[in-house]
């Protein structure tokens, strides 16, 4: 048997800075949720994926965690962590017989001071889950049942036990666990209404409360994150301009970031379900910069376009009367439509 828990506008700003977007509200709001998927998968890229190697860099993770656990405080150091096997899977041996159990993290690291060893575990999270503290749960207990397991390999090879507990066990008395710590990222537009510990799952007669064991998962939230004490220009960018674009606040996007990396609008556009950062960071190959202030323009301009396009579209006018109306090449249109998920691939 196998058990298998896995996953994966405001009015005329006016003129600043060179830039001006009016009231158009088409580059934030028509289906754009749609239209990632098709998007990232036309270009190879997956969203779990471009998380994953994002929160792979140390200073990163380090910094991630140290803001979410630890107020600011550099109690994870970037040059103390190694990478970790994100499979958690084991094998419980019950009385006659066996199951598995599969969980896999989206990134594991190893925090090493000194003598002293700590197991980070992050997931990402693009939607609200329900079972998540059980989800977490499940996470640590594998990553604790892989350390005694290990531990007690070693011990039953030695052979050293000194009283019956140690042999039944496997454990020697003064034998300890490393800890593990799991962050659950949740990247959501709309606020987290999930439970955040095992009892918030749990309907418990109050009479019993006092003795039922809890859980809780360290959750962050993006939309949430302008509080904390980030450190790391990276993380700075990629959740400021997250809640910006949630918040719809163009005005502070051309004010505050007047440029970031092509990777990072790649992270941007993968977190926030917006194609045209990914189209964006896409463009600019080789880690150059995408100028916010033109890249907004643009998107403004991509949306009206696109706009039009679909209006026709609903209006009953077929791709090639689209294209003929508008002066655009019958592929444009399609591929428009297809992104959107209005039309077949051809």
């Amino acid at each position: 048997m196998q058990i298998c828990i896995s996953e994966t506008e405001e009015k005329e700003t006016g003129q600043r800075g060179g830039c001006k977007l009016s009231n158009q509200k088409t580059i934030v709001e028509r289906h754009e949720r749609s239209e990632v998927i098709t998007i990232v998968a036309k270009n190879k890229i997956k969203t779990d994926t471009v998380l994953k190697e994002f929160w792979r860099d140390n200073e990163r993770f380090a910094d991630l965690f140290n803001a979410a656990l630890f107020n600011g405080r550099p109690v994870i150091r970037p040059e103390e962590l190694e990478e970790s096997d994100t499979d958690l899977s084991s094998i419980l041996r019950l009385d006659d017989s066996m199951e598995t159990v599969q969980r896999i993290l989206d990134v594991v690291k190893k925090r090493m001071s000194g003598v002293d060893l700590v197991i980070l575990g992050l997931e990402n999270q693009q939607r609200v889950h329900y079972g998540m503290p059980l989800r977490v749960m499940l996470g640590d207990s594998l990553s604790y049942l892989k350390e005694y397991q290990e531990m007690e390999r070693r011990n039953r090879r030695k052979g050293n036990f000194e009283t019956p507990g140690e042999f039944l066990s496997g454990l020697k008395k003064d034998d300890r666990l490393y800890p593990v710590m799991t962050l659950c990222v949740y990247y959501g537009q709309e606020e987290w209404d999930g439970p955040r510990s095992l009892t918030d799952m749990l309907s418990i007669p109050e009479e019993l409360q006092p003795a039922v064991s809890d859980y809780r998962m360290n959750l962050l939230q993006v939309r949430e994150s302008g509080d904390l004490p980030f450190q790391n220009k990276d993380v700075q960018e990629v959740f400021g301009i997250c809640r910006d674009i949630y918040r719809k606040d163009w005005r502070h996007i051309k004010e505050n970031w007047e440029e970031i990396s092509a990777e990072l609008a790649v992270v941007v556009g993968a977190i926030t379900e917006r194609p045209d950062f990914v189209r964006l960071g896409m463009k600019e190959e080789g880690g150059d910069k995408v100028n916010m202030c033109r890249a907004l323009e643009e998107l403004e301009k991509e949306g009206e376009l696109n706009g039009k396009i679909l209006t026709h579209f609903e209006y009953g006018l077929s791709p090639e009367q689209i294209a003929q109306k508008m002066n655009l090449s019958t592929e444009k249109v399609q591929k428009v439509l297809e992104e959107r998920h209005l039309l077949e691939p051809v």
